[in-house]
Parts: structure tokens; C-alpha cells; sequence
């Protein structure tokens, strides 16, 4: 008899959800979650004057429940996209990692194009990575 379990790959860890939680009243759990319109209320008013920013310590498990249904696990690694973005982002760094080359060089000499297209980078990233897992 042979026995076969079906792994299910992660497209994003709870660990990092709970460390960027840390300093949730900027949203960054919820934008690393695929959470960009709350990610910016949270930004906004820090972390609804950190009300909502306490709460979220008990919803993480289902944040990162909800992104591992809606996002695709693929060849590309959410995590590692979101680190790139985070500490290299204004150098493009993330978009060379996802093969996106032209607008990487874009960023590296624009310093993110001044900072714009990193705060769009900041709200698209989970689709970005989506799509190119889809392909």
C-alpha cells in the first residue's frame, strides 16, 4: 500500500508576519499579507492609534491563512521578493530578483524612482509575484 500526502507549499511565513508585526502600526504585516489599502490605513494612523495594531497579534494566523489561498506558490518566494523590497528597494534589487531588469536598472539610477515606485512596489509586490508564479 502506498501512502501519498499532498505538502502545501507556503507562499508566505507567519514568522515574518509576527517579526514586521513588531512594527505593525506602520502596516507592514498587513502589506507583506496582501493587505495594501489596510496596510496604508494602518500607516496612516498608526495602526488605528494602535487599537487595531494590538488586535492584529490574534489575527495574524488567519492573515497568513488568507494569503496562502489567494496568492500562488511558484519559483518565485514571496519572502524573499518582500526582504528585497524592504532593505534594497530603492536599488531595484527586487525587481532584478523577479526578472524584471529594465525597470531594476530604472530604480537603481531613480533611487526607486525617488521613492514612488517603491511605495507602488509597496502595494503591488503580492500580485507582481503572483503573476509571474501563474506563468
Amino acid at each position: 500500500m502506498v501512502v501519498t500526502t499532498t505538502a502545501v507549499k507556503n507562499t508566505h511565513s507567519l514568522a515574518i508576519g509576527y517579526i514586521l508585526w513588531i512594527v505593525g502600526f506602520t502596516g507592514s504585516h498587513r502589506f507583506y499579507f496582501g493587505k495594501p489599502k489596510t496596510g496604508a490605513l494602518w500607516f496612516f494612523t498608526l495602526g488605528l492609534l494602535g487599537v487595531g495594531w494590538l488586535i492584529d497579534i490574534f489575527l495574524m494566523p488567519g492573515l497568513d491563512e488568507q494569503a496562502e489561498k489567494r496568492f500562488t506558490h511558484g519559483s518565485y518566494d514571496y519572502t524573499v521578493a518582500w526582504l528585497l523590497l524592504g532593505f534594497l528597494g530603492y536599488f531595484g534589487i527586487h525587481r532584478f530578483y523577479l526578472g524584471k531588469w529594465m525597470t531594476g536598472l530604472l530604480y537603481l539610477v531613480t533611487a526607486g524612482l525617488f521613492g514612488f515606485g517603491w511605495l507602488y512596489d509597496l502595494c503591488t509586490l503580492n500580485e507582481q509575484v503572483d503573476d509571474l508564479n501563474r506563468n
